[in-house]
């Protein structure tokens, strides 16, 4: 199936510091891809993939668990370990979860993560639900598109595949029991007002990793997909201020890579 417009895989080869972004459940690439070129403006070698089973249909979802799922943003972290002396990754929603698990299992080889609105559970009474359903009924309403700002639409699916939601839910208690295993600086950013994710799930990721060096941040005026809503911007500005801090190489426009290695932008 062709990728739905929009909802492409983005990167950027740039600086020494490299950031790699995860997307949410059944979404895409174009939740993050503002945020993945404000960070590629500023000089920062960028990688943004589009996870198996997103961006096309929900039906090809439903083939897909969370191990393809995590499968790819592993690989896309050791891709730019190979090429940049510094990683850092940064999470929406599941992505969240997928990037406090990068955290958990490597270690030092991520330099610092920040979150977005990250999920922690399946919430609800469709969670109890899902073992038996999911073999009954194949789709629920979808979960895109919680902006507050007017005009504003997330690319997702308008149905949740709930074989792929149970295999959701299995990862979230894989990453639960090793968030105490992360102890990289943690900036921490989510809504008050979010449709999707309760702030519980924030406040039960704060109390059970180790590190020590951690940022939460209150998004007053978004949703859920506060990448596209009114905080936008301050995520952006707060991200890279923090890799700043913990990367003092990047100032204000990265650094360099050497000549050999290019700059050029693709979005594919």
């Amino acid at each position: 199936m062709p990728v739905l417009p929009g909802a492409e895989p983005y990167r950027h080869e740039g600086g020494e510091v490299g950031v790699l972004l995860c997307h949410g459940f059944t979404g895409s690439p174009q939740s993050l891809r503002p945020w993945a070129e404000y960070l590629a403006a500023r000089g920062l070698t960028v990688s943004l993939p589009l996870l198996p089973g997103h961006g096309t249909r929900w039906q090809d979802m439903q083939v897909t668990r969370w191990q393809d799922w995590y499968a790819e943003v592993d690989r896309e972290l050791r891709a730019l370990r190979e090429r940049c002396a510094q990683v850092f990754v940064f999470g929406l929603s599941m992505g969240g979860a997928l990037t406090l698990r990068l955290a958990a299992r490597h270690g030092d080889a991520v330099r610092g993560v920040a979150l977005v609105n990250p999920a922690n559970k399946v919430h609800g009474v469709m969670a109890h639900a899902l073992p038996v359903v999911r073999h009954l009924v194949p789709s629920t309403r979808g979960i895109a598109s919680d902006i507050a700002k007017e005009g504003v639409a997330e690319i997702g699916y308008d149905r949740v595949p709930l074989h792929a939601a149970y295999s959701l839910r299995q990862f979230f208690r894989v990453v639960d029991a090793e968030l105490p295993q992360v102890t990289q600086p943690v900036l921490l950013m989510h809504s008050p007002q979010d449709h999707v994710v309760p702030p519980a799930d924030s406040a039960r990721i704060l109390s059970r990793i180790s590190s020590t060096d951690v940022t939460e941040i209150l998004l007053e005026q978004s949703y859920h997909v506060a990448t596209l809503d009114h905080d936008a911007e301050r995520i952006f500005e707060e991200s890279h201020a923090f890799i700043g801090r913990l990367a003092p190489s990047v100032g204000t426009m990265g650094s360099p890579m050497p000549e050999a290695r290019g700059g050029s932008t693709t979005g594919g």
